[in-house]
C-alpha cells in the first residue's frame, strides 16, 4: 500500500470517529449522565434480587445513551441498577486501552458493594461493556465479586473490522482508529490484548456467562467471534434469530430490543449458572 493511499484510509478513519463523536454518543464531558432508574444509591438489594446490576457501555457510548431502555426495565423488575462511564480519552467515552477501563470497573464494583452492602454484582455490558469485564476478572481479581457476566454483543474474540474485514496485505481498519481510539485497536481481532486475554481461557471459575448476539452484527464480525467456550452449567450462547427469526436488531441497537431484555431478566432470575437456553421469549 502506497503512503497516499494509506493517508486517505486515515482520512477515512478519522472521518468515520467524527461521525461517532459527533452524533453524541461519546462526548463525556457533556453525557455524565444516568439512565432511569440508574445509580440510586441508597437502593439495597432485596431477597428476590440480591445482586446489584452494573451497566457497562460499549466503545463510543456512555451510560444515559446505551441504557436509557434497559436500566428502567430492570428498575422496574424490582433490581438495583448502576452505570458508569469509562475509558474517556480525548474527550470520548470507552475508547482508552481497555485493561486502564477494567480498572475504572474495578473501583466502581468496588463503590457499588460498599454502598449496596451485597457480596458480588451482576455485570450487563454492550459491545466492549460486555469483553472489558472479563479482564476484571480474570487478571484485576473481580471473579470473586461477580456473579453473572451477561454480554449483549459482546467483542470476545475481538472483530475482523468495523464493517468489513480488511484486504488481505492492507492495514486494517482497526488499526487506523489507533491514534484516536486504542480501545478500537484492542479489539481487532489477534490484537496484543485480546491475546493477552484469552490466554487464560474465555471464562474463569466462579461467574456465570450468558452471551446475547444477532445474525445481524455488521461491528463485531462475525457474530460467532462474540461467544465463548465452557460447559452448560457456566455458559449459554444465545442467538436471538434462533428464537426469534424475524429479530432485525443489528450492534448498536441490541440494548434497546425488547427481546434482549427478556434474555436479560431471565439470565439475572437464575440462582446459579447462566440464561436458561430453553427459555422462549416473546418475539415482537
Amino acid at each position: 500500500m502506497t503512503a497516499q493511499e494509506r493517508s486517505v484510509l486515515t482520512a477515512i478513519a478519522v472521518l468515520v470517529l467524527s461521525l461517532f463523536t459527533g452524533a453524541g454518543a461519546a462526548s463525556a464531558g457533556t453525557l455524565d449522565v444516568s439512565p432511569p432508574g440508574a445509580n440510586d444509591w441508597g437502593c439495597k438489594p432485596a431477597a428476590a434480587h440480591p445482586y446489584p446490576v452494573v451497566l457497562v457501555p460499549g466503545t463510543f457510548e456512555n451510560m444515559a445513551k446505551n441504557w436509557s431502555t434497559l436500566s428502567p426495565v430492570l428498575k422496574s423488575e424490582g433490581h438495583c441498577v448502576f452505570a458508569l462511564n469509562y475509558g474517556e480519552a480525548n474527550g470520548i467515552d470507552a475508547s482508552g486501552p481497555i485493561a486502564d477501563s477494567a480498572k475504572e470497573l474495578a473501583s466502581f464494583v468496588d463503590a457499588v458493594l460498599a454502598a449496596t452492602q451485597a457480596r458480588q454484582v451482576d455485570l450487563v455490558g454492550h459491545s466492549q461493556g460486555g469483553m472489558m469485564p472479563r479482564y476484571y476478572m480474570g487478571f484485576l481479581g473481580g471473579a470473586k465479586k461477580v456473579h453473572h457476566l451477561v454480554g449483549i454483543s459482546p467483542s470476545n474474540h475481538g472483530t475482523e473490522g468495523l464493517i468489513l474485514p480488511p484486504p488481505e496485505d492492507a492495514p486494517s481498519q482497526m488499526q487506523l482508529f489507533e491514534p484516536f481510539c486504542q480501545a478500537c485497536a484492542d479489539q481487532e481481532a489477534g490484537s496484543a490484548f485480546l491475546t493477552g486475554l484469552n490466554s487464560i481461557g474465555d471464562t474463569v471459575k466462579g461467574p456465570a456467562y450468558t452471551v446475547i448476539s444477532t445474525v445481524h452484527d455488521e461491528v463485531v464480525t462475525p457474530y460467532q467471534s462474540q461467544f465463548l467456550s465452557g460447559s452448560a452449567e457456566q455458559v449459554t450462547n444465545i442467538t436471538l434469530q434462533n428464537r426469534c427469526p424475524l429479530d432485525l436488531f443489528e450492534h448498536d441497537q441490541t440494548p434497546n430490543d425488547p427481546v434482549v431484555h427478556q434474555w436479560v431478566l431471565n439470565a439475572l432470575k437464575q440462582a446459579s449458572g447462566p440464561a436458561d437456553p430453553g427459555f422462549r421469549p416473546v418475539c415482537l
